[in-house]
C-alpha cells in the first residue's frame, strides 16, 4: 500500500497558523520588566502589552494593519492549487505586508518620526512605538516564510520550498544582524565632524601617512598601520595554516601519533583559553621581567629589554591562539581524503613522497585555503593580543579601539579604518575564491572505500614532528604557567601554595535555606555558560546550513550572501559591539541591556568558522550522494538530515566547539554589551586584572579551561566520528618493487 502524499499547501497553512497565533496571542512590543510573563494576559486590554491587532485597531497604530491583511491574502493563496498564481498572491500579500511593517518600524520610533526629514515634511507625530517583541517576531517570521514559498511557487530555487525558505531566512538574518549594524556604524566615515555628508571625508581619513606610510623601509620611522596589519595577517595566516596542517597530519596519518589524545588536547588547548591568559603567559616568559630575560641576564649578563613587545610578540601570540582553528579545519579535510586515490597512485609505481606531493596535497587545497582565509581575517580582527604585547607596533584593530574609547573619540576615523579592514578581508576572500573556482576536490562519494589511509612518508613525518611537537611543548609551558598562577599567593613575589583565590571566586557555603553561592564569580560564571550554551548550537546549525546553501544550490547574489556571512570576522570585535549598540538601542529592534543581544553577538561573531569548515567539508562530498537521495524522492530537508549531515561530523564538531569556547572567552565584541544583570566571565576577569588581582583572575581562567575541556570532550562524544567505510589503521608506506 503506497503512502499518502502530504498536501502541497500544508506548510502554508502551518506558517499561517504561526502568524495568526503571534498576531493575536503575544504582545507586539517587547516587555522587559520582571513581570513580563504575567502581562501576557493583558494582550487585549493593556497598550504596552497589547497584541498586534489591538495595537492597530484600538490604539490607532494603523500601519500594523498590514499584518492581518498580509495573512488574509496568504489564506486566500493557500486555498489555490500550488502554482504560479498562488506564488504571485503570496508575493503580493505577505511580501508587501512584510515590507510595509519594516518601513513603519524604521520610520516611527519612541519619540515619533525617527528621521528629521519626515518630521519636517509631515509634522510632529503623536503616536509612538517601542521595540518589537515576540508577537512581531512571530508575524515577521511567518510573513517571511510565506514570501519564500511564494518565490518557490513562481519557479525560483527550482520550486523547492525548503531551499527558498532557507535562503531568504538566512539572508534576512545576515542582513539584520550583520549588514545593518555594521553599515550603520560604518556610515560615520562619510560624515564630517559637524555631521555633514561629504565623500572626501573618508578619503582624508584613509589616505594619510599614519595608515600607508612606508618610511620604515629606510629606517626613519614606523610603517603605516595598514601595512603593519597586512604584514601580521599574512605572517599569522601562513604560520597557523602550516602548524594546523602538520598537527592534523600527525593526528590522522602518523603511525606513532595517530589518534593520540594528548596531541589532540594540546593542539586544541589555546582555543579554550581567554585571550589575555596567553598574553600573560608570554609576558611571564619573554617580558622584561620574564623568565627568559632573567636567564639571559644571569647566565650571559645581557640586560633585560622589551625585545618581545612588537610585531614578534603579536605574531607568536596570534599563532598560539589561532592554530587550533586551522587544526580543526584541516583535520576534517585530511579525514576526507579517499585512500583509493592514493592506492591508485602507488599502483602506478609512484613513491610515497610522490603520492603525497601529487595526490594528497592537491586534495587538501580547499582546507588550506579556508584555514589561511580564517587565520588572515582572525589576525586582522584580533584586539586582545596586540593590545597586550604589541607595544608601539600599531595595527588597525587597536587604532579603531583608541579612536572610539580614547581621548580623541573620533568615530569617523574609527569607521574609516574599519572600512579599510573590510577591504583587506574582501581582497583575501576574492583571491581565495579565484584560487578554488575551477578545481574539483571531491573525495567522498557514494561508492565504498575500504582502503587504508597512506601513512606520512618518513621524511615528511620527521619534519612534521620536528616542527609541530616543539610547538606543542611550548603550548604546554604557557598553560603550566597560567595554571600555577592561580595556586600561589603572589606570582613573582610570594610563591606560597594557597587556595584563597579559588575560595574568593567560587566559595560555597551552607546557609539557612540551603547552598549559598558566596563566591564573587558565580553570577558571571552561570550567565556565561547559559548564553554560550544557547548560542553554540545555533551557530553550528546556521553555519552548516549556509555552507550547504553555498555548496549545493545556485541563486542570484550568492557571492554577496557568502561575504555577508564572513563580514563579522572582517571587523574587530570592538566595532561589532559598538555597531550593535548603535543599531539595537532604539526601535524597532530594542535589544541593548538584554541577554539576547549577547547571544546574537556570539552567534554572528562566530558564524564564519562554521561556514568555512562546512564549505571545506562539502567540497569533498560528491554531489551524486545528494542526487541519489533526490532520485529516491527524498526532499531537500530529508537529504540534508539523513545523507549529508552524518558526513559533516568533523565540521559540526568544529563549529560547536569553536562557537561554545569563543563565546566563553570573547572579550572585545561584548565588552560594551555586558550589564550588571548579564556580566560575563571575561569582563569579570579583565576587571580583576585591572585591579591587580591576578591570582583570582588566573584561578577563574583555570576553572574556565577545565569547563571548556569537558565541554569539548562532551561535544565530540555526542556528535561522534564520521564513518566512511575505511579501515582504522594507517597503511605503512612501502617502496614499490
Amino acid at each position: 500500500m503506497s503512502r499518502a502524499q502530504p498536501h502541497p499547501n500544508r506548510l502554508l497553512w502551518a506558517w499561517l497558523a504561526v502568524g495568526l497565533a503571534a498576531l493575536l496571542l503575544l504582545p507586539w512590543f517587547a516587555i522587559q520588566e520582571a513581570n513580563g510573563l504575567t502581562r501576557l494576559a493583558l494582550v487585549w486590554s493593556d497598550e504596552r502589552a497589547g497584541n498586534g491587532l489591538m495595537q492597530a485597531l484600538r490604539w490607532q497604530r494603523l500601519w500594523l494593519l498590514a499584518a492581518p491583511l498580509g495573512l488574509a491574502l496568504a489564506a486566500l493563496a493557500a486555498l489555490l492549487p500550488a502554482g504560479r498564481r498562488q506564488g504571485t498572491l503570496l508575493l503580493a500579500g505577505p511580501g508587501l505586508a512584510l515590507l510595509a511593517l519594516l518601513a513603519g518600524g524604521f520610520a516611527i520610533g519612541a519619540r515619533g518620526w525617527a528621521f528629521e526629514w519626515l518630521t519636517s515634511h509631515w509634522g510632529e507625530l503623536a503616536i509612538r512605538q517601542w521595540g518589537l517583541g515576540w508577537g512581531a517576531f512571530g508575524v515577521f517570521t511567518s510573513l517571511l516564510m510565506l514570501t519564500a514559498f511564494g518565490s518557490a511557487r513562481r519557479g525560483l530555487f527550482r520550486g523547492d520550498l525548503f531551499v527558498a525558505a532557507a535562503v531568504l531566512g538566512c539572508a534576512s538574518l545576515l542582513a539584520l544582524f550583520i549588514v545593518f549594524p555594521v553599515t550603520k556604524a560604518l556610515s560615520a566615515a562619510f560624515f564630517t565632524e559637524d555631521e555633514r555628508f561629504a565623500w572626501q571625508a573618508i578619503t582624508e581619513r584613509l589616505l594619510n601617512a599614519r595608515n600607508f606610510s612606508l618610511a620604515c623601509l629606510n629606517g626613519t620611522s614606523r610603517c603605516g598601520v595598514a601595512w603593519n596589519t597586512l604584514f601580521i595577517g599574512l605572517l599569522t595566516a601562513a604560520s597557523t595554516t602550516a602548524l594546523g596542517t602538520l598537527l592534523a597530519l600527525l593526528a590522522e596519518r602518523s603511525q606513532r601519533l595517530r589518534g593520540s589524545r594528548a596531541l589532540q588536547w594540546l593542539a586544541l588547548a589555546p582555543i579554550v583559553t581567554p585571550p589575555f591568559v596567553v598574553g600573560l603567559g608570554l609576558i611571564l616568559l619573554f617580558g622584561r621581567a620574564g623568565l627568559v630575560n632573567a636567564g639571559l641576564e644571569a647566565w650571559w649578563g645581557i640586560a633585560p629589554t622589551r625585545w618581545f613587545y612588537g610585531w614578534l610578540g603579536i605574531w607568536i601570540s596570534q599563532t598560539l591562539a589561532f592554530t587550533p582553528i586551522a587544526y580543526m579545519i584541516m583535520r576534517g579535510v585530511v579525514q576526507g581524503v579517499a585512500p583509493s586515490m592514493e592506492e591508485a597512485a602507488q599502483t602506478l609505481r609512484a613513491s610515497p613522497l610522490q603520492t603525497w606531493r601529487t595526490v594528497t596535497l592537491p586534495l587538501l587545497k580547499p582546507g588550506l585555503a579556508n584555514a589561511f582565509l580564517v587565520g588572515f581575517i582572525e589576525s586582522m580582527a584580533d584586539f586582545g593580543n596586540p593590545i597586550v604585547v604589541g607595544g608601539q607596533f600599531s595595527v588597525l584593530s587597536t587604532e579603531i579601539f583608541f579612536s572610539i574609547v580614547g581621548a580623541q573619540y573620533d568615530q569617523g576615523r574609527a569607521a574609516a579604518l574599519a572600512w579599510l579592514l573590510m577591504l583587506l578581508a574582501l581582497s583575501a576572500f576574492v583571491l581565495q575564491r579565484r584560487a578554488l573556482a575551477r578545481a574539483r576536490f571531491t573525495t567522498v562519494s557514494g561508492k565504498g572505500d575500504a582502503g587504508l589511509p597512506l601513512a606520512l612518508p618518513p621524511a615528511l613525518a620527521r619534519w612534521a614532528s620536528a616542527i609541530a611537537l616543539p610547538w606543542l611543548g611550548f603550548t604546554l609551558v604557557i598553560y603550566l604557567l597560567a595554571f600555577a598562577g592561580g595556586f600561589v599567593q603572589t606570582w613573582g613575589r610570594d610563591y606560597t601554595p594557597t587556595l584563597a583565590h579559588f575560595r574568593a571566586a567560587f566559595d560555597l557555603q551552607w546557609g539557612e535555606f540551603g547552598i549559598v553561592w558566596a563566591g564573587t564569580a558565580w553570577n558571571s560564571f552561570f550567565t556565561t555558560v547559559k548564553l554560550a550554551a544557547i548560542s553554540a548550537p545555533l551557530t553550528a546549525g546556521l553555519g552548516l546550513l549556509i555552507a550547504w546553501l553555498l555548496a549545493r544550490t545556485q541563486f542570484r547574489g550568492q557571492g554577496l550572501f557568502e561575504f555577508s556571512a564572513l563580514l563579522a570576522f572582517a571587523i574587530p570585535g570592538t566595532v561589532l559591539g559598538v555597531s550593535y549598540i548603535l543599531a539595537f538601542n532604539v526601535p524597532p529592534f530594542e535589544l541593548t541591556g538584554t541577554g539576547l543581544i549577547i547571544v546574537l553577538c556570539f552567534l554572528f561573531r562566530n558564524l564564519p568558522v562554521g561556514v568555512r569548515a562546512g564549505t571545506a567539508a562539502f567540497q569533498q562530498l560528491d554531489r551524486s550522494l545528494d542526487e541519489a537521495s533526490l532520485m529516491l524522492r527524498a526532499g531537500s530537508l530529508q537529504t540534508l538530515r539523513h545523507v549529508v549531515l552524518p558526513l559533516l561530523r568533523p565540521a559540526l564538531v568544529t563549529a560547536l566547539v569553536y562557537s561554545f569556547v569563543r563565546s566563553i572567552t570573547t572579550l572585545s565584541a561584548v565588552i560594551f554589551l555586558v550589564t550588571a544583570e548579564n556580566e560575563l566571565a571575561t569582563a569579570y576577569i579583565i576587571g580583576r586584572v585591572g585591579n591587580g588581582d591576578y591570582g583570582v583572575a588566573l584561578a577563574y581562567c583555570t576553572v574556565l579551561i577545565m569547563l571548556m575541556a569537558l565541554a569539548t570532550a562532551a561535544i565530540q562524544a555526542l556528535v561522534g566520528e564520521r564513518t566512511l567505510g575505511r579501515r582504522s589503521s594507517a597503511r605503512p608506506t612501502a617502496t614499490p618493487s
